[in-house]
């Protein structure tokens, strides 16, 4: 009957879009152009108008519309950016530059879960080693860039709601002037545990008698989430701003069924400061100074689960059968000059930043002994980088560059004997040490070449690195003989990414199609195994460096025809092979894509989208990673703007399908086994009002 349903609907619903009379949808023709100009084969970007289209909860699941970029699912929120097969520390996350650290040992809560959208106005990406502002963008970055307030007073109010009791609202309100400007706003979200396409809740995905199901009314929230930010600008001068920023966010009783616990809260501070100066004279274009500071405290454990109900639990005089307080905290500062050197600009910086991670885990079966689980550690990273660019004879550009690096990091609640009782005698190393220094040099090569006003072509060469994050090297759990214990590596090298790029853009007066492909060589990846250490015959879940390759490519198009009707499309693939073991590396997604068709008049808009991936087969036998069958699913969704007001609202997973995306299942050795199906057909309704 659904098959049926879908044959009837979507040609009549493609016959309603072409049917349709209207007017020249100038902003759809906009971007269009906006994208053609500023975009590279390995660059995107997102805007908070696409974003505010959509029911995204978060920046992960609002990314997955780029082609490239996908989503670890954990539950109904705090979904986990992968971008063309890496994820965690193989790529950068930040917001406005300032580097941000969750504070779950299970990225529980990754980098972009501490910002909330209303903050955002735009999302830039950059694809490869080709960041080199930033240490540590191995894989490629991407940047949440806050809103601005115009020189008026300025008011924003939006409100979503949706099916399963979801609520997003925000307000923001700023004031300017020439002299200076102030913003501040305020958003909550929260929302019932989804229904998966089966029918169930996203938290049944466990048998009842299974000790990780769920023991809460399942109408209870799977979270609540308040953020809060203000930030003030001062012109000194007509080139010279200084600006500061605070924002606080708390996140309650956050619901993770992927996981055996989930977070009983999160709560972020962030501050940011930054002096920009603009045409100082003829040589200096601009210089940027940045201090930043910010901290995350976050508690996990098992006391919604059927787990903590085992009676040794009460014996104890507790209320959970497992529990890891965690926190991290972030202080960084950078210093950058733009010079115009002959026909080009060269950029120069250094950077610094501190980071302090800490955790302690308390379980029934080590008779709730705390455990250094992140042993206070210290990691402390200076660089210093250097870029230029310049356009050539003959329509080219060439740019490029380099950066150093160079790190310390120290467990300082990791003894000796620790070391030498847990680690030695379960992972196969030896002379290991709680204190690790490392330098690292990266660096890339670009040229762009306009072939004709309507095709660029694109080539690259990076060279990128990353140093092992401090739970790759020290992170520390006894599991007795419940489980088996979860280590890190402190012989552990950093991985180093050698990359090529090819690309090509055609662009029109209603029309670009982006197309590239990529190789990576990856020296030294850090990837996580089981190994059974034979003099002890031990079992660990600890970290290795192996050699590993990535391959594929994206495609990225957008057209504009009569009447007001626009289509897109894109596709994109990654291969990954660890090249020691001749296997699959884990969670690689599969082929996957979209297509939409959109009639847009400016004031009125509709669209259908088919998102679908192909069945992913390769696997890591190792992790005992499981297959995962290929999927398709059909959104819609209508609006309207009239002068301040705008209204969206729309049905994700039209037809109710059930599907689980591979990436579902995640490696982390806190992960319960299971994958966590993704929302079944999803109503939801957005109105804002913008002043």
């Amino acid at each position: 009957m659904l098959r049926l349903h879908k044959q009837i609907i979507l040609p009549l619903l493609l016959v309603i879009l072409l049917a349709s009379p209207g007017l020249s949808a100038t902003t759809i023709l906009d971007d269009i152009n906006i994208r053609a100009e500023r975009q590279t084969p390995t660059e995107e970007s997102l805007t908070i108008h696409e974003v505010m289209e959509s029911p995204a909860r978060d920046l992960g699941e609002a990314l997955e519309s780029l082609p490239g970029l996908n989503s670890v699912n954990k539950g109904a929120i705090a979904n986990d950016i992968v971008l063309r097969g890496l994820q965690g520390d193989d790529i950068n996350v930040f917001l406005d530059g300032v580097r941000l650290y969750g504070g779950c040992p299970s990225r529980m809560d990754p980098p972009s879960f501490h910002f909330d959208f209303a903050e955002v106005e735009q999302i830039k990406v950059i694809k490869g080693p080709y960041d080199l502002e930033n240490p540590g963008s191995l894989g490629g970055m991407v940047n949440a860039i806050s809103k601005q307030p115009p020189q008026r007073p300025a008011v924003n109010v939006s409100l979503t709601a949706g099916s399963f009791s979801l609520i997003d609202t925000s307000a923001t309100a700023s004031m300017g002037s020439e002299t200076g400007d102030i913003l501040g706003g305020y958003a909550y979200k929260s929302s019932h545990s989804p229904n998966t396409g089966d029918g169930s809740r996203q938290i049944e995905v466990y048998p009842a008698t299974s000790p990780r199901s769920y023991v809460i009314d399942l109408d209870s929230n799977a979270y609540e989430i308040h953020t809060a930010w203000i930030k003030g600008g001062y012109n000194l001068q007509n080139n010279v701003r200084s600006e500061l920023g605070y924002s606080y966010q708390n996140a309650e009783n956050v619901l993770y069924p992927y996981l055996f616990m989930d977070a009983e809260y999160d709560r972020t501070h962030r501050v940011n400061w930054t002096l920009k100066a603009d045409k100082l004279d003829a040589a200096v274009d601009a210089v940027d100074l940045q201090l930043y500071w910010n901290s995350v405290d976050h508690l996990m454990h098992d006391e919604f689960r059927r787990s903590s109900l085992n009676p040794m639990v009460a014996m104890n005089g507790k209320t959970y059968s497992m529990q890891t307080g965690s926190s991290t905290s972030v202080y960084g500062a950078k210093a950058k000059g733009d010079w115009l050197l002959g026909s080009g600009k060269l950029t120069t910086g250094v950077d610094y930043y501190y980071r302090n991670w800490d955790a302690v885990n308390e379980a029934m079966f080590m008779t709730y002994m705390p455990q250094p689980m992140l042993p206070n550690i210290d990691v402390n990273n200076i660089g210093a980088f250097a870029k230029y660019s310049q356009s050539l004879a003959h329509s080219f550009e060439i740019k490029g560059g380099a950066r150093i690096d160079h790190t310390t990091t120290e467990a300082n609640a990791l003894t000796q004997a620790r070391l030498d009782s847990l680690y030695v005698t379960n992972i196969s190393g030896t002379n290991l040490d709680n204190k690790n220094d490392f330098t690292g040099a990266s660096g890339n090569v670009q040229l762009a070449w306009q072939v004709t006003p309507e095709l660029q072509l694109f080539s690259g060469i990076g060279l990128g690195t990353r140093t092992p994050d401090p739970q790759e090297l020290y992170i520390g759990l006894d599991r007795a003989a419940m489980a088996p214990s979860w280590l890190g590596n402190p012989n552990l090298d950093s991985t180093l990414n050698r990359q090529i790029d090819f690309g090509a853009k055609v662009t029109g007066d209603n029309f670009f199609l982006n197309a590239s492909v990529f190789y990576s060589s990856l020296k030294d990846f850090i990837t996580l195994t089981q190994d059974i250490v034979v003099s002890t015959g031990n079992s660990a879940k600890t970290y290795q460096n192996v050699d590993a390759t990535l391959w594929g490519g994206e495609l990225n198009s957008q057209f504009a025809f009569p009447m007001d009707l626009y289509l897109r499309g894109s596709l994109a693939y990654v291969r990954g092979e660890n090249e020691d073991k001749h296997q699959p590396l884990s969670e690689i997604a599969p082929l996957n894509g979209s297509v939409s068709a959109r009639w847009d008049n400016d004031s009125y808009f509709a669209e259908i989208t088919e998102r679908f991936a192909a069945g992913q087969d390769r696997v890591d036998p190792d992790l005992s990673e499981l297959t995962t069958p290929g999927w398709a699913v059909t959104d819609i969704k209508a609006g309207a703007n009239w002068d301040q007001w705008s209204l969206a609202a729309g049905i994700n997973n039209l037809f109710d399908i059930y599907y689980v995306t591979h990436l579902s299942y995640q490696r982390d050795p806190f992960a319960s086994g299971v994958k966590v199906p993704e929302v079944g057909a999803f109503v939801y309704t957005t109105l804002s009002y913008n002043f």
